[in-house]
């Protein structure tokens, strides 16, 4: 690869990329970090031989609402048409036209609409793609680039976080074969906006009605006065809260103000492995949806039922199951299932009967059965997970759901449910709490006096708003700790700026329960601190007690007290990280 042949071949072929490539290196983005622009100092020619007059084609043409296409840029290498073809499996993207004037195109020049478009940006070797949000803002040496974790979902990709002056300028995907491969979703690259924008950066406290500025001593002395202790005040947080700041809230409220009663479009990277599954390895894929998906662009068998209907789907999936002799039931549920044969559930969901036996036969052992989150608001919910539970055990398969934020199944680990505690053991009767439309309801007729809302939107996160502003309209006295501004502002007797995920260190467990490490990445605005810090703080004004540090000291804490978490260490988190199921490194 070193002999004089090959760099005349380099020579050769770099030339004739570079006959139409425009001399925009000064102003191209991908300036300092374009492989054509590498390859052309090392390899290629000095100067051009090409005097004739250069293709011209459209410079920003806009592909989609985030990707800018410079046609003029193109080399024509044909990666961006390949990702949507092989990857994400959109086929968005095909080539118009033939020799020079051959261009990545969408159908119709219609709009470039993928969930994973802002990987055709990384993987262009030149400038010909370029992020909207990032086109003009910096150049790669004037970027400080660190590793971080992103928090849009429960996915829990690895990612690079690219800042300037201390403000997120972009986001690109970093390799973790285990968890997103190298990719991410347009969500998770340019859905962090909430970094720059709109941020709490002040500690607020309500006097003479009006919410006026304030100091962290003034608004923890308030709580302490206010917040009563004994048991009736709750907590409802968000998923983007890390394991350190869930733990100690949790700790917080059940020990020193014996109450608890908390909160605890889904994955497109569980979607892009869904979909490299059946590619690669032929997986079987059946899909039961009352709407159209993506999932039936490769789905092998389509379940579309009657929205409403979900448990009724259910039934029959188990009734099947039991008649396909895949295994037994107890006497009683065979006897309530009995009704819904494939005729009945045909006529009820509109599934056709001999697709239901198919899907009924086709899930076993090695299967698994994947929910929505959704089906958790479904009518006759408990009745449902119950009749997925047994179809699934009957037919040797497991049964996932997919959790929605980004650390929503650390907050199911350390027991942030009214009924749980940390590890999974079940909460003695006389201190289980409330769920959420109870704890709203309380507050509305005032059995409950003080509510803590740790970086959540009630109205965004409950769809009864009447009720959310009722009650936050009726409790006496409302915490509210966020990122950004909040709905919830109005109605808070103290606010107190939250730190965002890149701005603090912590631990987040993905979907897979995987538990992974991320590092501050920024400095935090204002006086804006991370949740764990605050309930410490909090908790040392009551009763004096070891303090922590850093988040590290908390995990500690954590791998002491939580029983999955044993045998885990902060600095063995690095890397891939580790899932809680295996207790060890996953390789």
């Amino acid at each position: 690869t070193d002999s004089q042949q090959i760099h005349t071949d380099r020579k050769g072929v770099l030339e004739f990329l570079l006959i139409n490539h425009p001399l925009d290196c000064p102003i191209c983005d991908r300036g300092g970090e374009c492989p054509l622009q590498n390859n052309t100092i090392f390899y290629g020619p000095s100067t051009s031989r090409y005097l004739e007059i250069k293709r011209h084609l459209p410079k920003a043409y806009p592909l989609s609402e985030h990707v800018t296409l410079d046609l003029e840029r193109c080399i024509q290498c044909g990666r961006c048409v390949r990702f949507t073809e092989e990857i994400s499996g959109d086929a968005q993207l095909a080539f118009r036209f033939r020799g020079a004037m051959m261009q990545p195109s969408t159908f119709q020049l219609g709009e470039f609409q993928s969930k994973f478009s802002g990987n055709t940006i990384e993987i262009c070797p030149v400038g010909a793609l370029t992020s909207t949000e990032y086109r003009f803002r910096a150049r790669p040496w004037d970027l400080e680039t660190k590793p971080a974790i992103c928090t849009e979902c429960s996915n829990g990709c690895n990612v690079w976080f690219d800042y300037r002056l201390g403000k997120q300028v972009r986001i690109n995907g970093r390799t973790n074969e285990a968890v997103n491969e190298e990719w991410t979703c347009d969500r998770g690259k340019f859905g962090h906006d909430w970094y720059n924008e709109n941020r709490c950066t002040k500690v607020l406290i309500r006097e003479d009605d009006v919410l006026k500025e304030s100091d962290w001593p003034m608004a923890l002395a308030k709580i302490l006065h206010l917040f009563p202790r004994k048991g009736d005040a709750a907590v409802l947080a968000g998923p983007r809260v890390s394991n350190e700041g869930m733990y100690l809230l949790q700790k917080l409220f059940r020990e020193e103000f014996n109450s608890f009663h908390p909160l605890a479009d889904e994955s497109p990277m569980a979607f892009l492995r869904l979909r490299k599954g059946w590619r690669k390895s032929g997986a079987r894929i059946i899909a039961a949806t009352s709407a159209k998906t993506e999932l039936e662009e490769f789905a092998d068998l389509v379940l579309r039922f009657r929205a409403g209907t979900e448990n009724t789907l259910a039934q029959g999936l188990l009734f099947a199951a039991v008649e396909a002799g895949m295994g037994k039931v107890p006497a009683a549920t065979l006897e309530s299932i009995r009704k819904y044969t494939p005729s009945f559930v045909e006529k009820e969901t509109g599934v056709p009967a001999d697709a239901l036996v198919e899907a009924a036969e086709s899930i076993g052992p090695g299967s698994v059965v994947v929910t929505s989150r959704s089906l958790l608001n479904a009518p006759e919910a408990q009745s449902l997970w119950e009749t997925l539970g047994g179809w699934a055990m009957v037919a040797g398969a497991k049964l996932h759901c997919m959790a929605l934020g980004a650390n929503e199944q650390g907050a199911l680990e350390l027991g942030f449910l009214p009924d749980t505690l940390p590890g999974g053991k079940a909460a003695p009767a006389e201190k289980r709490g409330l769920n959420t439309w109870e704890i709203l309801s309380g507050c509305r007729s005032g059995a409950i006096r003080a509510l803590w809302l740790a970086d959540i939107d009630l109205f965004e996160a409950v769809g009864d708003h009447e009720l959310v502003r009722e009650a936050l309209e009726a409790v006496p006295f409302l915490v509210v700790q966020t990122i950004n501004d909040n709905p919830c502002i109005p109605y808070a007797s103290v606010v107190l700026p939250l730190a965002a995920p890149a701005e603090q260190d912590g631990t987040y467990v993905n979907v897979e329960r995987r538990v992974q490490r991320l590092d501050r990445v920024i400095v935090a605005p204002g006086q804006a601190r991370p949740a764990w810090l605050v309930c410490w703080e909090l908790a040392m004004k009551i009763s004096p007690r070891s303090p922590y540090f850093h988040a590290d000291d908390v995990f500690a804490e954590i791998v002491r007290s939580v029983p999955t978490f044993a045998e885990l260490s902060y600095d063995g988190l690095e890397g891939e990280g580790i899932r809680l199921a295996t207790r060890g490194r996953v390789h």
